[in-house]
Protein backbone atom coordinates (compact mmCIF):
# COMPACT_ATOMS: atom_id res chain seq x y z
CA UNK A 1 0.00 0.00 0.00
CA UNK A 2 1.12 3.57 -0.62
CA UNK A 3 -0.45 7.01 -0.39
CA UNK A 4 -1.70 8.23 -3.75
CA UNK A 5 -1.77 11.93 -2.86
CA UNK A 6 -2.44 14.35 -0.05
CA UNK A 7 -4.99 17.14 -0.13
CA UNK A 8 -4.34 20.37 1.72
CA UNK A 9 -7.06 22.93 2.43
CA UNK A 10 -5.85 26.49 2.69
CA UNK A 11 -7.18 30.01 2.87
CA UNK A 12 -4.09 31.17 0.95
CA UNK A 13 -4.29 29.10 -2.22
CA UNK A 14 -1.78 30.98 -4.40
CA UNK A 15 0.74 31.50 -1.61
CA UNK A 16 0.63 27.82 -0.61
CA UNK A 17 0.91 26.68 -4.24
CA UNK A 18 3.95 28.86 -4.87
CA UNK A 19 5.57 27.73 -1.62
CA UNK A 20 5.14 24.00 -2.38
CA UNK A 21 6.37 24.39 -5.95
CA UNK A 22 9.46 26.26 -4.76
CA UNK A 23 10.53 23.81 -2.06
CA UNK A 24 9.59 20.47 -3.64
CA UNK A 25 10.22 21.32 -7.32
CA UNK A 26 6.66 20.34 -8.21
CA UNK A 27 4.79 21.47 -11.30
CA UNK A 28 1.22 22.60 -11.65
CA UNK A 29 -0.73 20.09 -13.72
CA UNK A 30 -4.18 19.34 -15.05
CA UNK A 31 -7.20 18.49 -12.90
CA UNK A 32 -10.27 16.56 -13.96
CA UNK A 33 -12.84 18.85 -15.57
CA UNK A 34 -15.61 18.19 -13.05
CA UNK A 35 -13.28 19.03 -10.16
CA UNK A 36 -11.79 22.10 -11.81
CA UNK A 37 -15.26 23.42 -12.62
CA UNK A 38 -16.52 23.11 -9.05
CA UNK A 39 -13.62 23.47 -6.62
CA UNK A 40 -10.98 26.22 -6.81
CA UNK A 41 -7.54 24.71 -6.45
CA UNK A 42 -4.51 23.07 -8.01
CA UNK A 43 -2.96 19.68 -8.52
CA UNK A 44 0.79 19.73 -8.04
CA UNK A 45 2.74 17.02 -9.80
CA UNK A 46 5.93 15.15 -9.01
CA UNK A 47 7.21 13.70 -12.26
CA UNK A 48 4.02 12.60 -14.05
CA UNK A 49 1.77 12.01 -11.03
CA UNK A 50 -0.35 14.40 -8.97
CA UNK A 51 1.09 14.33 -5.46
CA UNK A 52 -0.53 17.28 -3.70
CA UNK A 53 -4.05 18.54 -4.25
CA UNK A 54 -4.67 22.07 -3.01
CA UNK A 55 -8.17 23.38 -2.46
CA UNK A 56 -9.58 26.65 -1.19
CA UNK A 57 -10.82 26.10 2.38
CA UNK A 58 -14.14 27.85 1.93
CA UNK A 59 -15.09 25.73 -1.09
CA UNK A 60 -14.98 22.37 0.62
CA UNK A 61 -17.83 20.58 2.37
CA UNK A 62 -20.69 22.43 0.69
CA UNK A 63 -18.83 25.74 0.91
CA UNK A 64 -19.09 25.80 4.72
CA UNK A 65 -16.22 27.29 6.71
CA UNK A 66 -13.77 24.76 8.06
CA UNK A 67 -14.63 24.10 11.70
CA UNK A 68 -13.11 20.63 11.91
CA UNK A 69 -12.71 19.24 15.40
CA UNK A 70 -10.38 16.58 14.04
CA UNK A 71 -7.74 16.96 11.38
CA UNK A 72 -4.64 15.29 10.01
CA UNK A 73 -1.70 16.60 11.99
CA UNK A 74 0.83 16.54 9.15
CA UNK A 75 1.83 14.83 5.96
CA UNK A 76 5.29 13.44 5.20
CA UNK A 77 7.25 13.00 1.99
CA UNK A 78 10.22 10.74 1.31
CA UNK A 79 12.91 12.75 -0.44
CA UNK A 80 16.49 12.24 -1.48
CA UNK A 81 19.57 14.39 -0.83
CA UNK A 82 19.11 15.66 2.72
CA UNK A 83 21.96 18.18 2.52
CA UNK A 84 20.73 19.79 -0.69
CA UNK A 85 17.17 20.11 0.63
CA UNK A 86 18.39 21.60 3.92
CA UNK A 87 20.52 24.11 2.01
CA UNK A 88 17.53 25.01 -0.16
CA UNK A 89 15.45 25.79 2.92
CA UNK A 90 18.29 27.88 4.35
CA UNK A 91 18.66 29.74 1.05
CA UNK A 92 14.92 30.44 0.93
CA UNK A 93 14.99 31.42 4.63
CA UNK A 94 12.28 28.89 5.47
CA UNK A 95 12.20 28.07 9.18
CA UNK A 96 12.54 24.36 9.89
CA UNK A 97 13.56 21.88 12.54
CA UNK A 98 15.70 18.76 12.29
CA UNK A 99 15.28 15.31 13.78
CA UNK A 100 17.79 12.51 13.40
CA UNK A 101 16.59 8.96 14.08
CA UNK A 102 19.76 6.85 13.94
CA UNK A 103 18.06 3.71 15.29
CA UNK A 104 15.91 3.53 12.13
CA UNK A 105 18.40 5.15 9.74
CA UNK A 106 16.40 8.28 8.98
CA UNK A 107 16.79 12.04 9.13
CA UNK A 108 13.76 14.31 9.12
CA UNK A 109 13.15 17.96 8.44
CA UNK A 110 9.93 19.63 9.60
CA UNK A 111 8.60 22.87 8.13
CA UNK A 112 5.34 24.77 7.80
CA UNK A 113 3.54 26.18 4.78
CA UNK A 114 2.96 29.95 4.89
CA UNK A 115 -0.46 29.27 6.46
CA UNK A 116 0.85 26.89 9.12
CA UNK A 117 0.31 23.39 7.73
CA UNK A 118 2.99 21.08 9.13
CA UNK A 119 5.05 19.16 6.56
CA UNK A 120 7.62 16.48 7.28
CA UNK A 121 10.34 15.36 4.93
CA UNK A 122 11.99 11.99 5.49
CA UNK A 123 15.43 11.01 4.24
CA UNK A 124 16.81 7.49 4.54
CA UNK A 125 20.51 7.19 5.29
Amino acid sequence: MHIDHTTLRTRELEKTKDFLISIFDLTEGPRPTVIAANIPGYWLYHKSSPLIHLIQSSYYYNQQPDHASEAIDHTAFYLENYDAFKQKLLGLKIPHSLMDLPDIGERRIFLHTPTGILLETVFRK
